[in-house]
């Protein structure tokens, strides 16, 4: 698969582990040129870590040579323009030497420094009161949920949806949350990840006739990335699917980066409005097969 030629945008990068850093790594494996936007408080940290050879070691291809990344732009999903940046924002001193970051502002600096795009990746996620039950969840923290993690991505079809070339293909990331009941991953998170998907399949149909462009989502499984751990439980869902999924092995990142850039290439030109679940079938279960209730196991269930 070649996507020589081909420029990749990808939201939500802010360290090298995690999903959105394996799908740039495996749209930079076929070709593609990657741009990142890096959440404005930790783009320093993340921009000295990349130029300092921290990130070396999984910036590596399979060539031998590393991954680059052509520009990174400081990016607040949560602000669509600079008239929505409230002045505690404007006033704290991580985002004091940053500006431009508001959705708009950034696919206006990349249209200005590249011109058309073609892949736009959304891994962005994020509820101030995810570890809080959804019964204890306040008003604020419910919709800082919805709004930083799924209606960005409506936001930045909104906004970058003009600057895509014809054939481009859009694609986010979800959670088995938003069709399943998972204590643990609350905050309004779960209401979240099912709106994305929603969005998914409107967008697929808005954004394909308007633009010509496709909009998808992988349901991913669990990992623990740096991002992952801050919920608070993630070993124990990894352990969860360790022992009930269909097959039995690690969740690594590289399956959701090469599905990905399977989605986001011209090899899946006709596939849109779709949510794909990379999670080793784990979304295929209804029952725990561990579950103290089949200690005699059932049928077909490994010894």
């Amino acid at each position: 698969m070649s996507l020589k030629g081909k420029r990749a945008f990808i939201a939500g990068i802010g360290d090298d582990q995690g999903y959105g850093w394996a799908i740039a790594k495996s749209l930079a494996e076929a070709g593609c040129e990657i741009l990142v936007g890096t959440w404005t408080p930790i783009l320093k940290i993340f921009t000295t870590s990349y130029s300092s050879g921290k990130f070396d070691k999984s910036r590596k291809l399979s060539n031998g040579e590393l991954m680059e990344i052509a520009k990174v732009y400081a990016l607040d999903a949560s602000f669509d323009s600079p008239e929505d940046v409230p002045q505690e924002i404007l006033e704290n001193k991580r985002y004091s030497a940053a500006s431009g970051y508001t959705i708009s502002e950034v696919a206006a600096q990349v249209e200005k420094d590249y011109g058309k795009i073609d892949i736009l990746v959304h891994s962005l996620a994020n509820g101030p009161e995810v570890k809080k039950p959804l019964l204890e969840t306040s008003r604020s923290g419910y919709l800082a949920a919805i709004s930083s993690s799924s209606y960005s991505l409506v936001s930045m079809v909104a906004n970058f949806g003009p600057i895509m070339n014809a054939g481009g293909s859009v694609l986010s990331l979800t959670y088995i949350a938003s069709e399943r009941a998972v204590p643990g991953y609350g905050g309004g998170m779960s209401s979240a990840k099912a709106a994305l998907e929603s969005d998914t399949r409107t967008l697929a149909f808005e954004a394909g006739r308007k633009w010509n462009i496709r909009i998808n989502t992988i349901s991913a499984g669990a990992l623990g990335s740096r991002a992952a751990r801050a919920i608070g439980f993630i070993d124990k869902m990894i352990n969860y699917a360790q022992d009930n999924a269909p097959l039995q092995r690690d969740m690594m990142s590289e399956d959701v980066g090469h599905a990905g850039s399977f989605l986001l290439s011209p090899q899946a030109a006709a596939i849109t409005g779709t949510t794909l679940y990379v999670d080793n079938g784990m979304h295929a279960m209804g029952v725990a097969v561990d579950s103290p209730a089949f200690a005699d196991k059932p049928q077909g269930a490994p010894e």
